[in-house]
């Protein structure tokens, strides 16, 4: 067993990988920076081909006995998997804040309770798919959901253990053994998380966790040959990466991807309701995907609406995650926060103005002001690309065509947000926007039993309910004659 560990935020975590049940080092390590002060939190292994290896041969010698449970078999397991996450919400919350920086009331009350909700409802949920039959004029068919195998599953940094959860949840609820790849910016709830799968009784071999840096050990497991599924949450470009390995060996892939999703906002609308939920926007320091980062408005409302979202945007303060006050965080790191920082500094010089922001807040070296810009031409990078931190554009539209047209003007298709009381057009509005999820009148409710991706560069595929288990299954259809057994 590993002797290195770290203490972080009070909790003791490992730094190295989880393969077969037990700690594996590796030699090579890579330095982790708390993003909330700049310190170095320690120092984790860095895995590559052969981690991988051991991690992929030992899913796939521990699958056929986890597969061969059921849904009735693994529920009693994975129950305890996520009251195991409960009883450790707070150590969780804490570890993530200084990992990634996220505010940790949020983490408390909101993403570590939202892990455990992802491991229960998913084994609860494949037991909805058993027994599932279509009936036909000369045969009954018999819908089976077979675990698929081995399920390669890369995970993001800005909500690492909630989006891990997401992944592991269904995958193991199907019957399948996971390797999973954390963010090298952000791996140590991951680590957390392989404990208290251990300590619930999951088998060794069904979970395991090889951290390391995405052009090695994500690499060497995307190419794995005896991978059957490959899910990922990341950015587009990584994605083009992984689909080309994906389709070399015709492996089943799930990607959700970046957004640069439409805020609008109809003159008939709750404009106090619309402002606020314009500033929320800024949570996370704006490095959430679904984010609607384009606030548009019609014209009538414009300089009212403007105001209110100036004064509820004042309230967005920036400062240390762990503060109870704090709204707005600091960036995940010196590389990303350079990349938002040349997003806002090119906006500048392509003519954009910032009512507000645009500069690194006066707090810390990673914290970036909440900024808007106005003056946006649509096809600015600036209304193109996602920047992922605390950076809106503001336009203007005058009729519902010119809306949707500037809604669907990007290459991406993840989410958007609507608000308006005339429900009628509401729902003509949002039936014609690309999108995944379109929320209206409200914002980031994802109910786990409703399906849940991106259109066009925002991604491949839904999880969410029955459609995760289509993912993460091999779906067979048994059809029998009747009447053809004696």
């Amino acid at each position: 067993m590993s002797v290195n560990k770290a203490t972080v935020a009070g909790v003791e975590v490992s730094t190295d990988h989880w393969i077969n049940g037990k700690r594996v080092s590796s030699a090579k390590r890579f330095t982790n920076i708390s993003p909330v002060d700049g310190s170095v939190l320690c120092e984790v292994a860095a895995g590559g081909k052969a981690e991988v290896d051991m991690a992929v041969e030992a899913a796939r010698k521990a699958f056929p006995a986890w597969a061969a449970l059921g849904p009735k078999g693994r529920l009693p397991i994975l129950k305890k998997f996520a009251e195991g996450i409960r009883a450790r919400v707070n150590e969780l919350a804490a570890v993530e804040t200084m990992d990634n920086g996220s505010l940790l009331v949020g983490n408390v009350m909101r993403v570590a309770p939202r892990a455990a909700q992802n491991i229960e409802f998913f084994a609860e949920w494949a037991l909805t798919l058993e027994g599932h039959s279509i009936d036909s004029p000369e045969v009954v068919n018999h819908v089976h959901y077979d675990p698929a195998g081995v399920a390669a599953l890369i995970t993001p940094w800005n909500a690492p253990l909630m989006l891990t959860t997401w992944k592991v949840g269904p995958a193991l609820a199907a019957g399948n053994t996971v390797v999973v790849k954390p963010p090298e910016w952000a791996p140590l709830t991951c680590s957390l998380m392989a404990d208290i799968a251990h300590a619930a009784g999951v088998p060794a071999g069904v979970l395991n966790v090889v951290q390391g840096i995405g052009e090695e050990a994500g690499d060497a497991l995307v190419n794995h040959p005896d991978v059957d599924r490959i899910s990922f949450t990341g950015s587009t470009d990584t994605a083009k990466i992984i689909g080309q390995a994906a389709a070399r060996s015709i492996t089943p892939m799930s990607a959700e991807l970046g957004g640069k999703s439409p805020f609008i906002v109809c003159a008939d609308a709750d404009l106090d309701a619309a402002a606020q939920t314009v500033a929320a926007q800024y949570m996370n320091a704006g490095q959430v995907c679904l984010a609607g980062t384009r606030v548009m408005v019609e014209k009538s409302i414009e300089a009212p609406f403007l105001e209110k979202v100036r004064g509820a945007a004042a309230h967005m303060v920036v400062g240390d995650p762990r503060d109870k006050d704090t709204r707005v965080g600091p960036l995940i790191h010196k590389e990303h926060f350079e990349r938002v920082a040349g997003f806002v500094e090119r906006a500048k010089a392509d003519g954009a103005v910032p009512l507000w922001g645009g500069n690194r807040a006066n707090f810390g070296e990673l914290y970036f002001e909440p900024t808007l810009f106005a003056n946006v031409d649509p096809k600015l990078e600036i209304a193109q690309r996602e920047v992922f931190g605390p950076v809106l554009t503001w336009q203007s539209f005058s009729d519902d065509d010119e809306v949707i047209a500037l809604a669907n003007g990007t290459d991406y298709g993840l989410a958007g947000t609507l608000f308006s009381k005339n429900e009628k057009r509401a729902m003509a509005i949002a039936d014609k926007v690309t999108a995944g999820t379109l929320w209206v009148n409200c914002f980031f409710i994802r109910d786990l039993a409703a399906p849940f991706g991106g259109a066009r560069s925002s991604g491949i595929g839904r999880e969410g309910g029955t459609w995760s288990f289509d993912f993460y299954s091999d779906i067979k259809n048994i059809s029998v004659r009747k009447g053809s057994f004696a």
